[in-house]
């Protein structure tokens, strides 16, 4: 089920949203569940390997519009000092002021700005991440994984997707070379979203 259609869009034309009333059941606010949502990061390390991370806490908010979808938007805050790669020391040197300084910049946000379909249940959801004290435009695609009710009675929209960003572009340069020839952490990192959210009750 496509979260937007596009019906005779021309690539330089407006789409017309197709109004499905299962999509339109769809628009509301809706709070994502960091118990079963996983925002993490792949990096290669020393040249041979990938380093996979997660931050464990973050919250945000997706405002899902089925009938306009430039109305929809997004909103993340994920905590630094919360990242986990498996090693505590790893861990530490990521928090410090050699990467990330969590203790100045506890937060990585983003902001979308808009969002469009690529085709199918695949989207681009573009807006701002700040790191540190930059903030630089950022594109996401995302795979609508579709909506249920759990058993809680909870209704619940999934997304998964990732995007590709080179960490000197917010000021994360820290490296080492290596004696073989190359360094120890790429420039190249690869965001990771696996999204649950759950749709907020209408206010009476």
């Amino acid at each position: 089920m496509a979260l937007f259609n596009r019906k005779n869009a021309a690539p330089s034309t407006t789409a017309t949203l197709a109004v499905d009333p299962a999509l339109a059941a769809l628009t509301g606010t809706y709070t994502i569940d960091p118990a079963h949502s996983s925002i993490g990061f792949t990096v290669r390390h020393a040249m041979v390997t990938n380093v996979r991370g997660s931050f464990g806490e973050h919250e945000g908010t997706l405002t899902l519009d089925g009938t306009d979808p430039a109305a929809s938007s997004a909103s993340i805050d994920v905590t630094i000092s919360s990242v986990d790669t498996g090693i505590a020391d790893r861990d530490g040197h990521l928090v410090s002021g050699d990467f990330f300084d969590a203790e100045k910049f506890p937060l990585m946000t983003f902001r979308s700005t808009q969002a469009e379909q690529l085709g199918g249940d695949t989207y681009r959801v573009t807006g701002d991440l700040t790191i540190k004290d930059v903030t630089r435009p950022l594109s996401i695609d995302l795979e609508f994984n579709g909506s249920a009710t759990d058993v809680y009675g909870n209704e619940r929209v999934g997304f998964e997707g990732s995007a590709d960003i080179l960490r000197s572009d917010w000021g994360l340069t820290w490296n080492a070379a290596l004696e073989t020839g190359g360094v120890m952490v790429s420039d190249k990192v690869k965001l990771n979203f696996d999204i649950s959210a759950i749709k907020a009750a209408p206010q009476a």
